[in-house]
């Protein structure tokens, strides 16, 4: 494993135990989602999630509340990954789909974590490749910054080409609600299906 790969599988499993780890001190049955959560994953987490204001594929600035309006699927990534980002930003789309078919509204938001490069233009570009439905967002190195922080997410520039260099990052997908906030996350393995269906159980219960 090179130095580079240990740092990042160290972050996210950082990250997976900060959304883990708090679960132990709520009380049993204190939790009314309980039957949506996965394992160890057991109750809402206060601290994952919170407020941001960032700027959309048209240049707007939009608050998070702009944006988490229900049953959200929140993203960080960037439009020059060459193959995670895009393929678990479709995997949240096929599953919207799946839930749309449903009668169930799932949104879908991504957030970039290299806005040297992802301009309000580039990231609309690419969701809407993907899916029109998607809210793509980016900002100063600040404000995403600051989001990041809030959503527990580690990302670092590579070392490498200065104009065609690779982000490192955690690549999880959190489903938030406004109101209830953190609900759940997905790791780059689950499915499509997988995803709708956990959607589909709170989505019923909120």
């Amino acid at each position: 494993m090179t130095r580079v790969s240990a740092i990042v599988a160290a972050a996210v499993a950082v990250v997976g135990l900060a959304i883990g780890g708090y679960f132990a001190f709520l009380r049993p049955g204190a939790d009314p989602l309980a039957d949506c959560r996965r394992g160890a994953v057991a109750a809402g987490a206060a601290t994952i999630g919170g407020p941001f204001t960032l700027t959309d594929g048209d240049g707007r600035r939009v608050t998070d509340a702009d944006v988490i309006k229900g049953p959200t699927l929140v993203y960080f990534g960037y439009t020059f990954c060459p193959d995670i980002c895009p393929t678990d930003v479709s995997r949240n789309a096929l599953a919207a789909d799946e839930l749309a078919e449903k009668g169930i509204d799932v949104g879908q938001v991504f957030v970039t974590i290299d806005p040297a490069r992802d301009t309000p233009e580039a990231v609309k570009a690419f969701t809407s490749a993907i899916d029109p439905a998607i809210v793509g967002l980016t900002g100063s190195d600040d404000d995403i910054a600051a989001a990041a922080r809030a959503y527990k997410v580690y990302y670092r520039k590579a070392a490498g080409d200065p104009e065609f260099y690779l982000m490192d990052h955690s690549t999880f997908t959190y489903l938030m609600a406004p109101d209830t906030g953190f609900l759940e996350f997905f790791s780059s393995d689950a499915t499509p299906d997988a995803v709708a269906q956990s959607v589909a159980c709170f989505a019923e219960r909120l």
